[in-house]
């Protein structure tokens, strides 16, 4: 209850009032919240050094920083493989062979949504969403009918996905890397995540007209050495995953060691690379006319969403250590109780976002056996897809499909999606609690 406790709250308020407004005044998220961080932070070391308390911020601060950096680490190199995979084509194949298949708009429905539900927990919701929107919009063109449901549909299906994965979402990988859960136990969510994509997905497919849309797509061909980058990402996860179960180890340094994989290969085809087509069909019409740079890649991370989850990270530490996480902790997990709080949260991250709520609940660190940290990672992960403003797949999509897929749109469908959201909780709670 002192002024270096409000200071700090109004201030993060105050930077997450603009975090949210991104869309309408374009400054990046990450701005905000890196300024508060400062602020926040140079306020109560002030504060603490004026009664000769100089270590205290500072170990407290170095903590946080340790955290932010073994999830920055993880992140860029994920990250960077992604853009590797993009830049070989992987995803515009992909896109194009679903184009050139011809099914109708409902089987397309269908074939987005189970696609976005599996590849989410190996690229991220985020990545997911993109790619899947891509197609919907070439197919859809237009027809609102098809596009509204299956871009609600894809934001539903990728966000369920990613909560049985480490590392489907930002919030399960902050969760596996606190050791709350290990890498094989976030398996027993698929089942509640399934029910959380199926409920919504058949009371949406009804009104998705079966009509056969007629486009017309050129095949696109994976450039030289796509498939075995594929193959050294999935290289990659397992080796974090060893890092991690066997020896010990953050996942961070795992992740380091693909990429360092990556890097390899890219060294090969740089040295391999010619400007001739005889190398593999489509060499040359697929654009690759550059040899591959793995710099180049990692240059292409989003800095922006690396730097905002520093500035929450912080922002967040800040509270926590003024002594306000422990306040919520004690009301909400010791008198509402556990379930409740957990069921909370989820429908909390469908108005603000999963992260700084997923941080939150880790700097509270409730006393919760396996099924209750299960149970925050799935409400994290799948309570976003209440609102389209609720994941960084919604707001994502509302961008590029802007003026088929809106707020209202998606809010249309928001009573069945909560079906979904309470019959995923019940199912987790049936055979997992």
């Amino acid at each position: 209850m002192h002024w270096v406790g409000y200071a700090t709250l109004i201030l993060f308020i105050l930077a997450y009032a603009v975090v949210i407004t991104e869309e309408m005044t374009h400054i990046r998220k990450s701005m905000p919240v890196l300024l508060a961080a400062g602020v926040i932070w140079a306020i109560i070391a002030a504060y603490y050094a004026q009664h000769g308390l100089v270590h205290e911020t500072e170990q407290a601060l170095e903590r946080f920083l340790v955290e932010f950096a073994e999830l920055f680490l993880f992140l860029l190199t994920a990250m960077t493989y992604i853009n590797a995979m993009s830049e070989r084509n992987v995803f515009a194949a992909l896109r194009s062979w679903l184009i050139r298949r011809q099914f109708t708009y409902r089987q397309v429905f269908w074939i987005t949504g189970v696609c976005a539900f599996f590849l989410s927990p190996l690229i991220d919701n985020l990545t997911t969403a993109l790619v899947l929107c891509a197609v919907v919009l070439a197919i859809g063109q237009g027809n609102r009918r098809f596009v509204a449901p299956a871009c609600v549909n894809i934001v539903i299906a990728a966000n369920a996905g990613g909560a049985f994965s480490p590392f489907g979402d930002i919030t399960t990988l902050m969760v596996w890397q606190r050791g709350h859960v290990q890498f094989v136990e976030f398996f027993v969510l698929f089942l509640p995540s399934v029910v959380n994509f199926i409920v919504p997905a058949a009371v949406m497919a009804l009104t998705v007209p079966k009509d056969r849309a007629a486009v017309d797509e050129a095949p696109v061909a994976m450039k030289r050495g796509a498939k075995r980058i594929i193959g050294l990402f999935v290289l990659t996860v397992a080796t974090a995953v060893s890092f991690h179960n066997f020896l010990h180890l953050a996942p961070f340094l795992g992740m380091l060691t693909g990429l360092a994989y990556l890097k390899l290969f890219g060294y090969y085809l740089q040295k391999t690379h010619m400007r001739r087509t005889s190398d593999t069909p489509g060499y040359g019409t697929a654009g690759d006319i550059d040899a591959f740079d793995s710099y180049r890649e990692i240059a292409r991370v989003e800095w922006d969403t690396l730097l905002f989850f520093f500035g929450v990270i912080m922002c967040v530490g800040g509270l926590s250590f003024v002594g306000y996480l422990a306040d919520v902790s004690a009301y909400l997990y010791g008198e509402l109780g556990a379930t409740t709080a957990n069921v909370l949260v989820g429908v909390l991250s469908a108005i603000l976002d999963n992260i700084p709520l997923m941080i939150a609940v880790l700097e509270m660190n409730p006393p919760m056996g396996l099924d209750q940290w299960l149970l925050i990672t799935l409400t994290a992960g799948v309570g976003g897809s209440l609102l389209s403003i609720g994941s960084a797949a919604g707001v994502a999509l509302m961008g590029q499909a802007r003026g088929q897929y809106m707020f209202v749109s998606h809010l249309v469908w928001t009573p069945v999606i909560a079906v979904g959201y309470a019959a995923s909780i019940w199912v987790h709670l049936l055979i997992n609690g």
